[in-house]
């Protein structure tokens, strides 16, 4: 989720983000960052630059609403909101409808992956076909494509780890491939992004943990997250001079979900490293449909 989601769901005001919660701290990005991740892959293809947004009724869709349509107009697009709906809506031919009937040509969401699977597909059936869908919340892991099948294809979205980060352990020195090369060979299932953040909360514990002169002291350890600075899985993490106190920024790169050269039978390649350019472009990005 955005951090600023997290941040409003504690009781913290994202516009003005002054709040510090003592034993809680949060690395990933914001809409700021899903600005300029999706923003690029919108630029790049030919549109009317009308934005169709599927926001949903829950804390990450009113963050959206709030805090991501405004970024959307401040790109020189307009904004078509669908309207907040309930989570688990199985019919949404009137959204469908009001995106076909302002003619809106990129596409915007964060809704829960189920929904977006029942939204794609009714879409598709209704002739509702974006030049290009930037996907939030949602495509995240290989899992996801599985129900769309070749639906997926060119669908875009943002990737905060993955083999292509060249990002290596501030424990071992181990790379990021590397890492989703020995996952792949030890489970047998295709690498997924939450490797690499999951790697870090290690990471992020023994850079506080070492900052400290006694481990069992709680304020002193929760002080220390706070001040958390360092280069690892995750690329470089500052809880100090984040958005708000507490939160270190991970710099998405916007990908694309592509027919797999292996055995898996999709795989998402980097097609715009905007936010990233240590990243190394993959594949051309390619409109999601013609």
């Amino acid at each position: 989720m955005p951090w600023e989601s997290w941040y409003a769901g504690l009781g913290g005001n994202p516009v003005s983000p002054t709040t510090t919660f003592q034993y809680a701290t949060m690395f990933f990005f914001g809409l700021k960052e899903f600005q300029g991740c999706f923003a690029p892959l919108w630029n790049r293809i030919h549109t009317n630059k009308v934005v169709a947004c599927q926001y949903p009724n829950d804390s990450d869709g009113t963050a959206f609403r709030e805090g991501f349509e405004p970024l959307i107009k401040n790109s020189g697009y307009t904004v078509v909101d669908g309207g907040p709906y309930a989570d688990g809506t199985t019919d949404f031919t009137s959204m469908i409808s009001l995106f076909k009937s302002k003619s809106a040509e990129v596409f915007s969401n964060c809704p829960l992956p189920p929904d977006f699977n029942t939204f794609w597909k009714q879409a598709s059936q209704q002739g509702f076909k974006p030049k290009i869908a930037t996907v939030a919340k949602v495509l995240l892991f290989p899992a996801d494509t599985v129900a769309l099948g070749s639906l997926v294809n060119n669908i875009a979205t943002d990737s905060w780890w993955g083999p292509y980060m060249p990002n290596t352990s501030s424990l071992t020195g181990e790379s990021a491939s590397a890492l989703a090369a020995a996952y792949e060979s030890t489970t047998g299932n295709q690498w997924v992004q939450s490797i690499g953040s999951t790697y870090s909360l290690f990471e992020v514990a023994k850079e506080a943990l070492n900052a400290v002169s006694d481990p069992h002291d709680r304020a002193e350890v929760a002080s220390a997250l706070h001040r958390v600075s360092y280069t690892g899985m995750c690329g470089h993490l500052d809880f100090a001079s984040g958005p708000a106190p507490g939160v270190g920024i991970i710099n998405p790169v916007g990908v694309q979900w592509k027919k797999a050269t292996g055995k898996y039978p999709f795989e998402m390649q980097v097609v715009d490293n905007s936010l990233n350019p240590n990243v190394k472009i993959q594949a051309n990005l390619e409109p999601t449909y013609a």
